[in-house]
Order: structure tokens, then sequence, then C-alpha cells
């Protein structure tokens, strides 16, 4: 007798856990489809390539359609995992960011143009529906971020929303890292975020020893997790989630 255990819900889409084994999928927008069906191109030609498990998703149902990926074992990290959790994700970027690009294309990964045609969209709108609910003294602040960011390259692999949740450790080791939802032609800076700036200290000297964090990488990386909370303010705009904006606006730092 088939098991189903409902994991909840992200922005994009709906988890089950079936047999204690299988990981489901199902879209909660028709727009996330297509991605659904490029991670199952994409995903098992990259995790050969990566040091730790990743999903291999494969199609199993069509109406609606529905992705199954074995069920990568672990718990979400913590800062407490110190030194082999960044030495583990540092080895893991630095593979990452080594993919050949081209080839990752080739297989479905957004591309360089797309990523930075979405990303001078959604700074647009940053600067015309966030900005303007900081407070005056952190306007020119964030506004300078943005600034920032929009010539960041677009030149790498990347994850595009690495945290804690998606880096899972078991036995005291990294086993995998989930959700690839938010992976394109992007910023390698913008992986670095979470193990340099929310993971804590040990993890990110840790990801430094097996990282090459530049000074540009570390200053850009600073900037994404500055103008992070933008996200949640235009996905409460669109959702109509007051208290999501309200919650996101809290987050920027105060002045």
């Amino acid at each position: 007798m088939t098991t189903r255990q409902y994991l909840g819900s992200g922005w994009d889409s709906d988890a089950w856990l079936v047999d204690g084994t299988w990981v489901e999928r199902t879209a909660r927008r028709p727009d996330v489809e297509p991605w659904l069906r490029t991670e199952t191109t994409l995903l098992p030609w990259l995790a050969p390539q990566l040091p730790l498990e990743v999903p291999a998703p494969v199609v199993v149902k069509e109406e609606p359609l529905t992705v199954r990926h074995r069920l990568v074992p672990g718990r979400p990290a913590v800062p407490d995992d110190g030194v082999g959790l960044g030495a583990a994700v540092g080895g893991f970027l630095a593979a990452l960011h080594a993919v050949d690009l081209a080839a990752a294309v080739a297989r479905g990964l957004p591309p360089s143009e797309r990523t930075s045609a979405m990303r001078d969209a959604a700074f647009d709108r940053f600067a015309d529906q966030v900005v303007p609910r900081l407070p005056s003294g952190r306007r020119a602040w964030l506004t300078d971020r943005l600034e920032l960011l929009r010539d960041a390259p677009a030149s790498h692999v990347v994850h595009g929303d690495l945290s804690a949740e998606h880096v899972l450790v078991a036995d005291g080791r990294v086993t995998g890292v989930i959700d690839w939802g938010d992976a394109r032609a992007g910023d390698p800076a913008k992986d670095l975020v979470w193990p340099l700036y929310r993971a804590g200290p040990r993890v990110a000297d840790a990801v430094r020893a097996t990282y090459d964090v530049t000074p540009d990488l570390a200053r850009r990386a600073r900037a994404w997790l500055d103008v992070g909370p933008c996200y949640a303010v235009t996905h409460g705009l669109d959702t109509g989630d007051d208290a999501l904006v309200r919650a996101a606006l809290s987050w920027f730092p105060a002045a």
C-alpha cells in the first residue's frame, strides 16, 4: 500500500513524501511546470559533477505534471555544524561554479540574458515599490545596493537560493543540497550570502578556506543579503499578504 505524507508548499510547488523514499512535486502555478521539466534534464546531468547529492527528478505523471526524485536524507544545516559544514559547502560551490555554463544552458538552465533581464525588471520594481516604503534615511542605502548589483555578472551556474533549509546534514556530515527552483546563469556571489553572512563565523572561515572569496565577491554577497527582503515585499504585494509585506520591511537593518 502506497503511503503519502504532505511535506508542504514552497512559493512554486507542493511536495509529498511517498513510501518514505520518494519526493513528489507538482507546480502551484502553470508557469512553474516548464521548470519542473527542465529539472528532469538538468539535474541528473549536473549531479555527477558535484561532491554532494542533489535531486535527480523524473516525470512520473503528466496530469497534473508530477516529478519524483529519491529523498535526500538529512536535516537542515545549523551554525553548530561548524567547520565541516563550511568545508563541504565551500567545496560544493567551487565545483558548482566551475560547471560548464554553456553545457548547462543547453540542458535548460536559464541563460545569462534571461537572468539579466529578470534582474533588471525586479530591481526596477524594487525601486518603485520597495524603496518608497522604507524610512527616508534608508532609501539611498537600498538604492546604492540595487545599483551595485545591476552590474553584477550572470556568468556561472548558481543554485540561486542556497540556505540552511536547502543544505542537509546527517550523522555529522553534509549529505546534499535541495530545492533548485532558482538555478540559473547568475552571480556566484548570490550563493555565498548564507555561508558567509548567515551561517556563523566558523562556517564562513571554512568556506573561505575552500573557495576563493575575493573582496568583490564578498561585497556583492553582502549587497545580495541587504536587498533580499525586497523579494518578500513584492511577493506579499502580489499575493495580497499585508502581514508578509510588513514583516519583510522590518527585515531591513535600521539606520
